[in-house]
């Protein structure tokens, strides 16, 4: 059997391809292990300074494996347990992609639908191919995407989120870029390349600084503004204290690359 999550590291970027084409790479029970493991594993990973998470073949991911979960209901309590476990797990890889050290890009192309539109607003960037689709559609088949929604609705505007939630439609690359799901959107024969320049410019920074800057960036998002303040007010002076920070302001004064350590 084909491996099902690739992993390829170059140039201090670790790529993510889901290789699951057949099944528009499914976020089956397999495939978020893998997911879960490997992202754990890149985090302890000082080598890498970003992620680009992709899919192979025609979509990027359709979202839970319906097939899986439809076995799911063979157990004796109706799949009550495999069920609250399932979505249990699925929120906990969605968690852990913004506790990486690493900013994570998802590539995305094809389609992202449900738990797959989920992953996308899940990851701290994204670049769409022109022509993508995103939906959380779960509501054409009686199934409210309540997991998908908690994603969603922190990276759109309300109303917006709740259209999609309540009408099942998708929106194209373009849309998802007005309302704040991607960053960036280009031609299809494009994607590898603007998706590796976005990672390798950030790679390109330093990483302490990067790693203090997200973890602060999603911890001052939950904080009342005045507590926001207090709190990104020490992670600066910190930051401040690194040796290679100095180094980065003094070769700045000194109009000189500057020489870090990490």
């Amino acid at each position: 059997m084909a491996e099902l999550l690739i992993r390829e590291d170059a140039a201090s970027v670790a790529h993510l391809t889901m290789n699951n084409p057949g099944a528009l790479n499914a976020l089956s029970d397999d495939m978020l292990a893998a997911l879960s493991t490997t992202l754990a594993e890149i985090g302890n990973d000082p080598s890498v300074k970003a992620i680009v998470l992709k899919g192979a073949g025609k979509a990027f991911c359709a979202g839970h494996d319906l097939k899986e979960m439809q076995a799911g209901r063979q157990a004796p309590d109706g799949g009550a347990a495999y069920f609250g476990d399932l979505f249990a797990r699925c929120g906990a890889l969605m968690q852990l992609i913004p506790t990486l050290p690493q900013p994570v890009i998802a590539q995305v192309h094809g389609i992202a639908t449900a738990a797959g539109c989920q992953l996308v607003a899940s990851c701290d960037l994204a670049v769409a191919a022109e022509g993508t689709r995103f939906g959380v559609n779960g509501v054409n088949i009686g199934l409210f995407c309540s997991t998908p929604m908690v994603a969603l609705t922190r990276n759109v505007p309300r109303k917006q989120a709740f259209e999609m939630l309540t009408t099942g439609e998708f929106i194209d690359a373009n849309r998802a870029r007005e309302i704040g799901l991607v960053n960036r959107v280009v031609p299809p024969e494009a994607l590898e390349d603007a998706t590796l320049e976005l990672a390798a410019t950030i790679a390109g920074k330093l990483a302490s600084a990067v790693k203090i800057g997200k973890r602060a960036f999603y911890d001052q998002i939950q904080m009342p503004l005045d507590q926001a303040y207090d709190h990104t007010r020490e992670v600066m002076a910190v930051n401040m204290m690194d040796a290679d920070t100095s180094e980065g302001i003094q070769a700045f004064i000194e109009k000189r690359k500057p020489d870090w350590h990490q």
